[in-house]
């Protein structure tokens, strides 16, 4: 049965993977801004819910290290493996404003994560300044999406309420399809011996950011180029501003030192997506190869220590 329903999980995930993308595409062009801006904001904030609930739920029940690392765990996934597949599936031109502003900023947050866990602990006022930041983010790509209204890209375009329907129902979709994959991958990984610990820095984590994953394969192979990278790196940045800031602020973090290595491993992985970037202002295929090699890479570290 838990093979049954890790199926039907990744069929929800798929499905509602494309309807979220045309949902929110649409909506793009019916309010004029730049999908880009919806990538990095409502999609990036949508498909993040799984993190959220995950992180705040185990900061909640004391499960420090779980809602640290399945926020690491997710960031580095969504850099290597969401934006690697993308690019392999089709070379893409990196957004300017991305390149400037949020990528920069993904580096930045990311070294002060480690700054705050360098003493194993992350306090609420650490969590407050997170959570402000997220607050500044946010208000931020409101003033951009209003400056670009006038950047129209051609979309095929849906009426708003069925914009809005396909947006509530593909995120649903993308939820309900991931909770059933992480239950039951996890089912499955137990059942075949695999420690707690090597389940959530990798299957909690993975399967917190299929819906970062389909949404932008989906959006890549849609053309949405914008939308797809706009949405990783927006779920990494509301990951740490909001989802990890959040958890900090219901209840501090004590981590263990191998989590605090993994925020160094993030940061590395924030400036290689970056220097990639730089090149051409775009990624190619061979590029996204050498990303998800190295999460292969890193993954295989994981189980052995």
């Amino acid at each position: 049965m838990m093979y049954v329903l890790l199926l039907i999980g990744f069929f929800f995930l798929v499905k509602g993977a494309d309807l979220f993308v045309d949902g929110s595409s649409s909506l793009a062009g019916i309010l004029k801004v730049p999908s880009v801006i919806i990538g990095l904001t409502i999609v990036a904030f949508g498909t993040s819910a799984p993190e959220a609930a995950v992180s705040i739920s185990a900061a909640v029940a004391g499960n420090n290290d779980i809602a640290f690392s399945n926020v690491v765990g997710s960031n580095i996934f969504n850099t290597l493996v969401v934006v690697g597949c993308s690019a392999i599936i089709a070379d893409f031109t990196v957004n300017k404003s991305i390149l400037k502003r949020d990528m920069p900023l993904n580096i930045i947050i990311s070294a002060l994560l480690i700054v705050f866990a360098a003493n194993l602990t992350m306090s609420q006022w650490e969590g407050l300044i997170l959570t402000i930041g997220i607050i500044l983010y946010v208000i931020v790509m409101v003033r951009s999406a209003i400056n670009n209204r006038a950047e129209e890209e051609p979309i095929k375009q849906l009426s708003l309420p069925k914009s809005l329907v396909f947006i509530a129902i593909g995120l649903a979709a993308v939820i309900v399809g991931g909770d059933l994959v992480v239950d039951n991958a996890t089912l499955i990984a137990r059942s075949w011996g695999v420690s707690d610990n090597f389940i959530a820095l990798t299957i909690v984590a993975i399967g917190t950011s299929l819906p970062e994953l389909m949404t932008s394969v989906v959006a890549s192979r849609k053309g949405q180029s914008g939308l797809a990278l706009g949405n990783a790196i927006g779920s990494n940045i509301f990951n740490i501003l909001f989802v990890l800031g959040f958890s900090c602020l219901l209840h501090p973090l004590h981590l263990e030192a191998e989590s605090w290595i993994d925020s160094i491993i993030l940061l590395g992985v924030a400036v290689l997506i970056y220097l990639f970037s730089r090149t051409k202002g775009k990624l190619s295929r061979k590029e996204g190869i050498i990303m998800v090699a190295v999460y292969v890479v890193y993954t295989i570290y994981l189980f052995i220590r």
